[in-house]
């Protein structure tokens, strides 16, 4: 996952309890759905060596998040890898924090820290500090609203010198 990808061996348990990393206090779901460009992270293992890597998100009819994560392997040109984790709102979080399934019964914390007031960038997540995703609707940004995001990180507690930016080339060939 955001990016949003949770390597299975670095979560432990089988809920997502109160994060005690900032969060939005309300994210509107429904504009949240669709595609997010991961610009930049702090990668899980499978997602070290990722290019054009893209988030996608959709609500299905029980309101759970359906959701691709694709991404190159190793190059623009490399093996196409894909997961599809099924995110769950945490009750009580203004959907700002879900439980992300990759595999049963095990949900990983997954928390929207920022979002932009028009959904063009967002930054997720975890209260370990251990991971986190810089994403957007466009597969590049400015560079003061990467800068801007960075500084956002480091303030939540983050080692911002293990951020990689993400290569994005479209459309891919």
């Amino acid at each position: 996952m955001g990016g949003v990808v949770l390597a299975v061996s670095a979560v432990s348990g089988c809920a997502v309890s109160t994060p005690t990393i900032e969060r939005e206090a309300a994210v509107d779901l429904r504009r949240f759905m669709g595609d997010w460009y991961v610009i930049g992270n702090i990668p899980t293992p499978p997602e070290r060596d990722a290019y054009n890597a893209v988030e996608s998100y959709r609500l299905d009819d029980e309101g759970r998040i359906r959701t691709r994560f694709r991404y190159r392997e190793g190059a623009f040109d490399g093996p196409l890898r894909t997961m599809n984790p099924v995110g769950t709102v945490v009750e009580g979080t203004g959907n700002a924090v879900w439980g992300m399934q990759f595999i049963w019964p095990i949900k990983a914390e997954y928390v929207i820290v920022d979002v932009d007031p028009d959904y063009s960038l967002t930054i997720i997540g975890r209260s370990a500090r251990d991971y986190a995703w810089i994403m957007a609707r466009q597969p590049a940004i400015p560079e003061q609203r990467y800068d801007a995001a960075v500084t956002r990180l480091r303030a939540l507690g983050y080692d911002t010198a293990k951020l990689r930016r993400v290569p994005q080339r479209w459309p891919e060939r």
